[in-house]
C-alpha cells in the first residue's frame, strides 16, 4: 500500500510538470482534426490566389505534372493544383478526412488519396514535380519529412509550404478585451505561453521566425536550394460564431478542459457582440518554397 501511494504521488508530480510545459500543439494531437471534418472545412480559410500563382511561376509549367500533398485535410489547397492539371496524390492520416477528400473531389480523375501518415506512406522516389503542404507540415517529424521529400522529388522539383498567422491590432479595444478572456481561461491552463502571440509584420519576416512561428525547419539545412519566403496580407472579418468556429479547429483550443473552453468561447462571443458583432483581424499568409 505504501509503495502504491508513493507511485501515485510521483505520478501527480509528473503530471504537474507536464502541465507546466503544455502548449496545446503536442505531436500526438495531430489526429484531432479527424473528429471535426465538416466544421474544419467550413471554418478554415482559403489561401490567396497570388500564393498559388507564385507557386506555379516558381515550379514552371510541365506536361503530365505530378504533385503530392502532405496532410491534405479537407483539401483547402488542392483545387488550384487540380485545375492547373496536376495529378495529385493526397496523403492524409485521418480516415474521416480521407473519405471526405474522395467525396469532395470525386469528379476529378487526377486525384487520389492515401490514408496514411506521411512518415509511413509508401511512395515512389524521384517522380514528383511538386510536393506541398498547407498548414500541415509542422505535424510531420521533420527529421524524417525533409529527407523523404527530397527523395520523392524529381531533380529541380519544388517543395512548397503554406501557413498563416494573425497580426493583432494592439491597442484596439475589442482585441484587448479578447486578450483578457484568453489570459483568464487559456493562459491559466497553458502556463508555458500566452495566446495569441503578438507579432508585427516585420517580426514574421525574420528568418529566425521560420521554426518558431511556422513550425518549419530551415529547408537549406536539408539540401534544398533557391529557398524563398513570401508573404500575402489579407484582412479577415468574422462574426462571433464564425470566429469561435475557427478557434475550435485549433489543436490548442480543443485541448483545453471543457470548462475553460466553454468560458473562453462565451467570453469571446460576448466581447465581439458588444462591439457590433464583427471581429476584424489582419492575417499574413506565408509561402516557404525551395527546390531539389
Amino acid at each position: 500500500m505504501r509503495l502504491l501511494i508513493a507511485a501515485n504521488k510521483n505520478k501527480l508530480q509528473v503530471n504537474k510538470m507536464e502541465k507546466d510545459t503544455l502548449t496545446g500543439w503536442e505531436f500526438h494531437k495531430r489526429t484531432h482534426f479527424d473528429e471535426i471534418v465538416v466544421n474544419y472545412d467550413k471554418a478554415r480559410p482559403e489561401y490567396p490566389d497570388k500564393l498559388f500563382k507564385d507557386v506555379f511561376e516558381y515550379a514552371g509549367a510541365k506536361k503530365s505534372m505530378k504533385a503530392l500533398e502532405i496532410g491534405a485535410g479537407t483539401g483547402k489547397a488542392a483545387l488550384p493544383f487540380l485545375n492547373a492539371g496536376y495529378d495529385i496524390t493526397a496523403v492524409e492520416m485521418g480516415a474521416n478526412m480521407s473519405e471526405f477528400l474522395l467525396e469532395k473531389f470525386r469528379v476529378y480523375k487526377n486525384f487520389n488519396v492515401i490514408n496514411s501518415t506521411f512518415e509511413d506512406a509508401l511512395l515512389e522516389d524521384g517522380i514528383y514535380d511538386l510536393i506541398y503542404a498547407a498548414s500541415a507540415f509542422h505535424w510531420v517529424d521533420q527529421k524524417i519529412g525533409f529527407p523523404k521529400v527530397l527523395r520523392l522529388l524529381k531533380n529541380n522539383g519544388t517543395f512548397a509550404l503554406f501557413r498563416y498567422n494573425t497580426i493583432p491590432s494592439v491597442g484596439e479595444e475589442l482585441r484587448e478585451e479578447i486578450q483578457a478572456v484568453y489570459e483568464k481561461y487559456y493562459s491559466s491552463y497553458y502556463t508555458a505561453k500566452k495566446r495569441p502571440d503578438i507579432k508585427s509584420r516585420e517580426e514574421f519576416a525574420q528568418p529566425s521566425e521560420i521554426l518558431h512561428n511556422y513550425g518549419f525547419e530551415n529547408m537549406g539545412n536539408y539540401g534544398f536550394r533557391d529557398v524563398q519566403l513570401k508573404f500575402y496580407d489579407k484582412e479577415m472579418n468574422f462574426s462571433a460564431d464564425e470566429y469561435i468556429a475557427l478557434c475550435d479547429t485549433l489543436a490548442d483550443h480543443r485541448g483545453l478542459p471543457e470548462e475553460n473552453k466553454s468560458a473562453l468561447y462565451a467570453g469571446i462571443k460576448e466581447a465581439i457582440e458588444k462591439h457590433g458583432g464583427r471581429h476584424r483581424e489582419n492575417w499574413v499568409f506565408q509561402l516557404y518554397i525551395g527546390r531539389k
